[in-house]
């Protein structure tokens, strides 16, 4: 067989060749677009993630907030209580005291009343044998 080709026949052959080369681009670009798209709902899929990560760590934060203030809520009404129940012991004291003084003062008023009634009795007595005294008999 002849070389019979002809330059229409060369531009041909170069022509398909070309074509087929810009298939090979072609398909290669759609590979890269969908690549590029992979890539780019994966980076949406990870900013979707990461903004839900943030919004839970706000949440976190408030709530380790609204946890640490209740704590403090919690120790003040403690603090609270511990000097309510330091009063009230000083007050239990200050009553004893006042009740261990009214004790002895109401002793020391029953013992004057003894006193007196013991003293009123020997009175009595002493009046009672000094009537009983005939005046011939006191010399």
């Amino acid at each position: 067989m002849p070389d019979d080709t002809t330059p229409s026949e060369l531009n041909r052959v170069k022509a398909e060749a070309g074509r087929e080369e810009a298939e090979d681009t072609r398909e290669e670009a759609d590979q890269g677009r969908d690549t590029a798209e992979e890539r780019r709902a994966v980076a949406e899929s990870a900013r979707k993630d990461a903004e839900q990560l943030r919004v839970l760590a706000e949440e976190s934060r408030t709530l380790q907030e609204q946890l640490r203030q209740q704590l403090e809520s919690v120790r003040e009404e403690r603090e609270s209580f511990r000097h309510a129940a330091e009063e009230a012991r000083h007050a239990a004291e200050e009553a004893r005291h006042a009740t261990i003084a009214a004790v002895s003062a109401t002793a020391d008023a029953l013992a004057s009343n003894l006193a007196q009634m013991q003293f009123l009795e020997e009175a009595k007595q002493a009046l009672k044998q000094m009537k009983s005294v005939k005046p011939e008999d006191v010399q």
